[in-house]
């Protein structure tokens, strides 16, 4: 571990879950009885505005119910003490990591706390609810949405994410499922420059196979664990 200076952290609905926010996937899912095609595309936006936003004010409501748990408080420990580079890429788009203390951190699929304006890019934080054809306090545009990625669209931060995967010594993949792309493939990009991988997640990913290292079981005791081991 002393060769180890650069770290890259990727984060999935898996760590979220522990503080009982719901994941999308699965059974009990957000996205059980609810095609991704209605709420989560383009699309969808444009074909039943009021269905998108408030799916997506339902989900900033539910922040509110929610803490941080030990595994994000964990890494935000490390953000705060770790001497070297660290980059964390949340796929989450609550406030969990932020809340924690995280700083060094990128939202690639955006956050529920945020509104973009479809019109001229500006964003704003937003906290309440958002109806369809808010008008954005930049351009005076009635287009303001969920500043969520949706399928089909470009996710953020992949130049720094690319950088800084490009330098890690360390590539770490928490609580993810391994399915989405272009997330899913950070383990390759990283394994390419050299650097070590590991994965911690209660079962095994979709890309475990690409791992150096699994560790199985909660994020929140693993995290902490592997936290305390790098820096204590």
């Amino acid at each position: 571990m002393r060769e180890i200076r650069n770290i890259v952290i990727l984060t999935g609905a898996g760590i979220s879950a522990e503080s009982g926010v719901a994941t999308f996937r699965g059974p009990g899912g957000l996205w059980e009885g609810q095609r991704v095609e209605d709420v989560c595309t383009p699309q969808a936006l444009a074909r039943d505005p009021e269905l998108v936003h408030r799916f997506y004010d339902e989900r900033r409501a539910k922040l509110g119910e929610v803490e941080p748990n030990a595994a994000h408080h964990a890494l935000a420990r490390l953000d705060a003490e770790w001497p070297g580079e660290l980059l964390l890429v949340t796929q989450n788009v609550d406030d969990l990591h932020d809340r924690a203390g995280s700083k060094r951190m990128v939202h690639i699929h955006g956050e529920l706390l945020s509104a973009l304006c479809a019109a001229c890019g500006d964003r704003v934080v937003w906290r309440g609810s958002l109806p369809p054809r808010s008008r954005c306090e930049a351009c005076g545009a009635p287009y303001l949405r969920p500043d969520i990625v949706f399928f089909g669209e470009m996710p953020y931060h992949m130049e720094r994410i690319e950088a800084a995967l490009s330098r890690a010594d360390l590539f770490v993949s928490i609580g993810t499922s391994g399915a989405v792309y272009p997330a899913a493939g950070f383990v390759q990009t990283a394994r390419y420059h050299g650097a070590e991988t590991l994965e911690m997640n209660l079962d095994p990913s979709e890309g475990s196979g690409w791992f150096g290292e699994s560790r199985r079981g909660p994020a929140g005791v693993l995290v902490p664990a592997w936290v305390e081991g790098l820096l204590g």
